[in-house]
């Protein structure tokens, strides 16, 4: 009886990470607004090892459309620089020497359209990851059944799983719903 409450737990943790996946996802996927987490990402090279950006410069928003990169050493502004343009941001970095500005441009109608596409599609990977959850769950409780455990209880466990898979599958189609909201913002 606890290898079920195993199968379900672990099944559970499954769907937890790619709700946690989608999360992070989504969180690269631009709405128009200045955020840190558009940039947070990137590895820049510090004296020839790849070092997140996070650890080399200060990273903050100084208004709506305008993220402010302040590298912690001036030499560091050329790095960081050539790293935002291989990015494929779609944001030309303004250096002034000593800092540099990235300025987010309104998104077009298009843009807006393709940038929704993308949440969907990582949307739907999240499902993707749930279901193979259930997969793996739903092989494990079988495989319990023909070991011995009563068929009624592998049933109402199915049930459970499905109501698990439910409610992270809802909890998807919320998260990617309310990105869908805020990218088609004007």
């Amino acid at each position: 009886m606890e290898d079920v409450h195993a199968i379900l737990a672990d099944a559970e943790a499954h769907m937890k990470k790619a709700l946690e996946h989608l999360d992070h996802e989504l969180v690269k996927i631009r709405t128009g607004k200045a955020s840190t987490s558009l940039v947070a990402d990137l590895m820049v090279d510090y004296y020839g090892s790849p070092t997140p950006i996070t650890q080399v410069a200060n990273l903050q928003v100084s208004d709506s459309r305008t993220i402010m990169i302040q590298p912690w050493e001036r030499n560091m502004v050329g790095p960081i620089e050539r790293v935002i343009i291989n990015s494929n941001l779609g944001i030309t970095p303004q250096n002034d020497g000593e800092c540099i500005r990235l300025s987010v441009p309104p998104l077009t109608e298009e843009r807006r359209k393709e940038l929704v596409k993308k949440a969907k599609h990582v949307g739907e990977e999240s499902k993707v990851g749930v279901r193979n959850a259930r997969h793996k769950a739903l092989e494990h409780l079988k495989k319990a059944v023909k070991d011995g455990l009563p068929e009624d209880v592998g049933k109402r466990k199915e049930t459970e799983l499905q109501n698990l898979v439910n409610k992270y599958v809802e909890i998807t189609e919320s998260v990617v719903s309310t990105k869908e909201k805020e990218i088609m913002t004007v």
